[in-house]
């Protein structure tokens, strides 16, 4: 199994991005659009020399479009998983714009390894699923209190609405149809991209380390997009609302 673009060093770190992008997008083909959603809003209530809290960053996908659309914000990275911060920290090497922190979401205490007390904007796409109910809401709790007054909280996700299960079915049946013609065109699945990550010599030391921390698939609640919006006023944020869906994922915005 190949990725094209992808050293064997395993440091041409832009390849890396692009192909966690392809992955990603076999997913979710309108990543790109909550994206832009979520930038104009940050825009729009921040200004556009925002201070970013990149919440589960990943590879740093938010605060690579972040960059690229304000070049004077400046971003903190924060997650646990090793082999997609080693990609974040190759990409972003002496950009003095983004700082990257590893922590555990679900340690009560994670806020004090952070730069900043508070940030214009926390945001976070396609990573809190893996949260069950209970710790999640301890989550917003934290978040709420790292937002400063006027900030916003954004998080785009998958966020099931069980009042309607054949508009479920019939949304996940169409989605999976497509996603095997993708592919039968060569698109890499979560799977196949660990294991290509594993092979490689810088990315596979934190890629074992990273199943040991996580295992294979999320089991998260992903409660419904009312359950988030609840809870998040309870939190302390005083304006709630969705601003981007599809048929299975919600990107909802929080205003404190």
């Amino acid at each position: 199994m190949t990725d094209a673009g992808i050293t064997a060093t395993g440091a041409d770190w832009n390849a890396w991005q692009e192909s966690w992008d392809r992955q990603q997008e076999w997913y979710m083909p309108d990543r790109e659009e909550r994206f832009r959603i979520m930038l104009d809003m940050v825009e729009a209530l921040t200004g556009p020399a925002p201070r970013v809290l990149d919440l589960a960053c990943g590879t740093g996908t938010i605060t690579a479009r972040l960059l690229a659309r304000f070049p004077d914000a400046v971003s903190t990275g924060v997650d646990l998983d090793p082999a997609l911060l080693t990609i974040a920290e190759g990409t972003f090497a002496g950009d003095d714009r983004v700082s990257l922190v590893a922590a555990d979401l679900e340690d009560p205490d994670w806020p004090a390894k952070l730069p900043y007390d508070s940030y214009d904007a926390v945001l976070t796409a396609t990573a809190l699923h893996w949260f069950h109910a209970e710790p999640l809401a301890a989550l917003y709790g934290r978040v709420a209190e790292l937002v400063r007054d006027g900030g916003v909280f954004m998080n785009a996700d998958r966020m099931i609405d069980e009042t309607t299960p054949r508009i479920n079915a019939a949304e996940r049946a169409q989605r999976h149809a497509r996603m095997d013609d993708g592919k039968r065109d060569g698109a890499l699945d979560w799977a196949e991209w660990w294991q290509l990550a594993a092979k490689d010599p810088v990315l596979a030391e934190p890629t074992a380390r990273r199943f040991e921390i996580y295992g294979e698939h999320a089991d998260g609640d992903m409660p419904s997009a009312a359950w988030h919006a609840r809870v998040l006023r309870e939190k302390g944020f005083g304006e709630v609302r969705p601003v981007w869906c599809s048929p299975s994922d919600t990107l909802l915005l929080a205003l404190k």
